[in-house]
């Protein structure tokens, strides 16, 4: 055997030996990698979705303790059913602060919602623009929730500045279900 034919076949050997490795031992290794980095992949992307979800689930909570706090101010505002004539009372005891005459004061049918109780009551008041003016002012103050329907304000034709004022003002209680 010669240096050189000895040459040649080290040389198809060590050729031989790299693609033989590169077969079996490279290239499945670079399709196990890809493999294992394509799931990588797939996970980071689910990690991203869950972390966007989170931070979604952290604004629902401060969103709820949000909504919490009003329905507990809203319900604050909503007296008994048992007091309504204490609210009555305010009310009559504020038109007649205001130097307004009270003609009719009269409860109509309640509404009984999920969660409230409406009550309108049928009032019609005399007397001067500005008491009346005062008077909504008052009832706007008060630590209820009102609502004044179907107000109409009538001139009086004998004094001025007098009024007539035909309205309906609602108020709202708890509707305890127990």
């Amino acid at each position: 055997m010669t240096g050189n034919f000895r040459k040649a076949v080290f040389f198809v050997l060590l050729l031989g030996v790299a693609v033989v490795g590169y077969r079996y031992m490279i290239k499945p290794a670079n399709t196990h990698l890809a493999e294992v980095k394509g799931r990588v992949d797939t996970k980071f992307a689910q990690l991203t979705k869950f972390q966007q979800a989170t931070v979604a689930a952290e604004d629902l909570s401060k969103q709820l303790e949000q909504l919490q706090e009003a329905i507990g101010f809203f319900e604050s505002r909503l007296p008994p059913k048992s007091q309504i004539h204490e609210v009555l009372e305010q009310v009559t005891v504020i038109a007649q602060k205001e130097g307004l005459k009270p003609k009719t004061i009269r409860t109509l049918k309640d509404k009984n919602n999920s969660g409230y109780i409406e009550q309108p009551l049928k009032m019609e008041l005399q007397g001067n623009f500005s008491s009346f003016y005062s008077f909504l002012l008052e009832l706007e103050n008060l630590p209820r929730i009102m609502k004044i329907r179907e107000l109409k304000l009538e001139k009086q034709t004998t004094d001025e500045g007098q009024i007539a004022a035909d309205f309906i003002v609602s108020i709202f209680f708890q509707n305890k279900i127990s």
